[in-house]
């Protein structure tokens, strides 16, 4: 197309008056005007105006291809904003796009935070658990909320979490005639006047939040037993290597404890596990690790159902087996893995122990047997009690 039919303008709680000329001159010029009722009320677009449609949907949008259409978004449209979702669906040269400064960047420059230093998150309709990663003594946080009772809601969760002597500021209408800015702490905040748009920042105050090692503690999960104890986790993730934006496809799952680190270490995860009750543990330890959003769950048997069980899932940079392996799953694996692929398999049993080192003298790899002991009483004293062994496989396919 010889020019943008589609224009994303960034705005303020300053309205028009904060508008530089190439966002005035998109805005005049457009037939079609797309915002929220806030949005529409701060400029003068009178009937060429259109809400969004509750639900939220980019329909309508699309649907004027190639008329002049202007979008109207808060501050940066592409930080937590509607501009991501519409250029997914769009093609180089159909849209321009004029950035204003976020709520974050207002909120940083109110509080003279280092933006860089920042956790920013857009919780309008994220969970809270969102935030779990970045919940650590110290940190500092910029939390986007829908409106008054999410900040409350915000604090009552924060404060149940352990963190109810964090510092927490409120601010309202950045940049805009009705800013407003009230420091409280989690455990106290009550005030009952909050208006929206709405952001949250907090200091962060206690001895909370996740070890960035692996191997968290296995009493933080949801489990029936059957779960990669902590140790042998750490060692586990240590063999698969993961890095952020990887996928894992972690096959007999059990509580999905590898997988929650992998996707805190920055990655996807499709958890497979047969077991109905631990597919509902392991949705369960990806909401309260607030890692949902990038663990999804499949209830399957990929023993006996392995292309039909794996068909669809995104195309993994390393699986791990934790259970239910034998020669016919690697062969189906090796047949659908794209190579590179990093596989990891664990075994408790003599049988899989036998597969593993017959595998390991074809194809080579690393063998690793983990034997350990804890500490546990034995008459008036202690002793060491030993825990199954453990043999490891690891090899790129």
């Amino acid at each position: 197309m010889s020019e943008p039919w589609l224009s994303i303008i960034g705005i303020g709680e300053d309205g028009l008056h904060g508008l530089g000329n190439g966002s005035r001159s998109a805005l005049s010029q457009a037939r079609h005007v797309f915002g929220g009722a806030r949005h529409l009320a701060l400029v003068d677009v009178g009937s060429r105006g259109r809400e969004w449609p509750l639900p939220f949907d980019i329909a309508p949008v699309l649907a004027l291809r190639g008329q002049p259409v202007a979008l109207l978004a808060s501050g940066d449209p592409f930080w937590f904003g509607a501009g991501g979702s519409l250029a997914n669906h769009l093609v180089p040269g159909e849209w321009q796009a004029f950035p204003a400064p976020s709520t974050f960047s207002l909120a940083a420059s109110r509080l003279a935070w280092r933006l860089e230093q920042v956790h920013c998150f857009g919780l309008h309709a994220a969970p809270f658990a969102r935030t779990c990663p970045a919940l650590h003594g110290g940190a500092q946080l910029l939390c986007l909320l829908r409106d008054g009772q999410a900040v409350q809601d915000f604090a009552q969760w924060l404060t149940q979490q352990g963190g109810g002597a964090s510092a927490l500021w409120v601010l309202e209408a950045l940049g805009g005639p009705r800013e407003r800015i009230r420091q409280s702490t989690a455990h106290a905040l009550d005030f009952a006047d909050i208006q929206s748009p709405v952001a949250v920042a907090v200091q962060v105050v206690g001895p909370l939040g996740l070890a960035n090692a692996p191997g968290l503690p296995d009493i933080g999960f949801a489990h029936d037993g059957q779960i990669t104890k902590s140790p042998i986790r750490a060692l586990t993730l240590s063999a698969l290597a993961p890095r952020p934006g990887e996928h894992l496809w972690d096959l007999g799952a059990g509580s999905g404890s590898v997988s929650v680190e992998w996707c805190l270490a920055g990655g996807t995860s499709s958890a497979v596990e047969q077991n109905a009750e631990r597919v509902a543990n392991i949705r369960a330890n990806a909401a309260s690790f607030g890692i949902d959003h990038r663990l999804s769950v499949h209830q399957g048997d990929t023993h006996h159902n392995t292309h039909t069980v794996l068909a669809g899932l995104p195309t993994p940079q390393a699986i791990f087996v934790g259970g239910g392996f034998d020669m016919a799953l690697f062969t189906a694996l090796q047949s659908i893995a794209p190579t590179g692929c990093r596989l990891v398999v664990n075994a408790v049993t003599l049988e899989t122990e036998s597969a593993l080192l017959q595998l390991h003298a074809q194809h080579g790899g690393a063998l690793l047997r983990i034997e350990l002991a804890h500490a546990a009483p034995l008459g008036r004293m202690r002793g060491w009690q030993p825990s199954r062994p453990v043999v490891q496989w690891s090899v790129t396919l």
